[in-house]
């Protein structure tokens, strides 16, 4: 491919407190070529997680992100040059491109994706969102059939699809969420049972309200305060499936941690399971099938947030740690 320009997002100083648009620069490199066994890519949709900002922080199941260096970042993109068999262009994938509009990546680091409309869904129900969503409810979560189910960050792009699962499975579903307007979409629009505003209602009294006979599965998305108050609200032989620490990537560190959690880990005979979404790479054909079988019966509805444009990047990301958004975040590049 002819040489020509590549709009890029830098991370120019590693953040000590909030993330702000002052951490990120926006600069020009050339299009790369690919090498043997590589293939071009032309980048179609950037993934935006909480994790990104985690990466910055220093290195997790993921080397960190350092200062200076192209913003790390999954997309999908779209193959313009392939040097690879496997792979030609055309062809749609799932990859670590980064924040930039085009890179040149192995193939072997690829996933080919169904090509299909809209595309936002291979980021968010068919992507990351509906698979951790899936095996983190039901592989590490495990619910049954009449169980309590509460989950946190509940209208995001993970929290919004484990709740509608957990329904489907039969179970109450509590959602925990920030704001009136969120938590009536909950309840009105994603079958939610009951939902709580964290930034009106004491989160432990609202859930014994809420869930009386207390809960059986937690999908924590926030850790902080609102896990100290569900590790109270825990029945015995609970299972705490942990996702995510938002509450904890952005800014300053907690003054304190939940509490009580050993003793109430014991007299209660409590699992808490971190994961990551790589642990279920052998179960991903099945849980794909179900998720297109739910969403296309319309028993999982899709909320996605999609903004335009590379260099609204930064504030797209900054903007999703605040909560802003409604399902699964991304950006659109032209």
């Amino acid at each position: 491919m002819a040489a020509g320009s590549n709009r890029q997002i830098l991370l120019i100083e590693t953040p000590k407190e909030k993330l702000a648009a002052s951490n990120f620069k926006l600069d020009i490199g050339e299009i790369p070529s690919p090498k043997e066994g590589e293939a071009l890519l032309k980048v179609k949709l950037i993934s935006l997680d909480a994790a990104n900002r985690a990466w910055m922080q220093g290195a997790t199941y993921r080397s960190a992100v350092e200062a200076g260096t192209i913003m790390t970042g999954g997309a999908i993109a779209e193959v313009v040059e392939s040097k690879s068999p496997d792979l030609k262009a055309g062809d749609i994938v799932f990859g670590d491109t980064g924040w930039q509009e085009y890179a040149a990546l192995p193939a072997r680091q690829l996933q080919k994706m169904e090509r299909m409309e809209p595309l936002s869904h291979l980021l968010s129900v068919y992507g990351i969102a509906g698979l951790t969503a899936y095996h983190g409810l039901l592989d590490v979560g495990r619910p049954k059939a009449g169980d309590t189910v509460v989950v946190s960050a509940a209208a995001g792009s993970v929290g919004s699809i484990v709740g509608q699962i957990a329904k489907l499975k039969g179970c109450t579903v509590i959602g925990i969420a920030g704001g009136d307007e969120k938590c009536a979409l909950l309840t009105k629009e994603l079958g939610f049972d009951h939902a709580i505003n964290y930034k009106k209602e004491a989160v432990g009294k609202a859930l014994r309200a809420a869930a009386p006979k207390g809960v059986d599965v937690y999908f924590d998305n926030v850790g902080g305060d609102i896990l100290e108050a569900l590790l109270f609200n825990m029945n015995n032989y609970g299972r705490i499936a942990c996702c995510g620490a938002v509450s904890q990537y952005d800014g300053a560190a907690p003054a304190h941690g939940p509490r009580g959690i050993p003793g109430l880990i014991v007299v209660k005979r409590l699992t808490m399971q971190g994961f990551i979404l790589t642990d279920f790479n052998d179960k991903r054909a099945e849980a794909l099938a179900d998720l297109h079988s739910w969403v296309n019966a319309g028993k999982i509805k899709v909320r996605e947030d999609i903004l335009s444009g590379i260099e609204n990047t930064p504030q797209a990301l900054i903007g999703l740690l605040a909560g802003e958004n409604v399902g699964k975040r991304m950006v659109r590049l032209d």
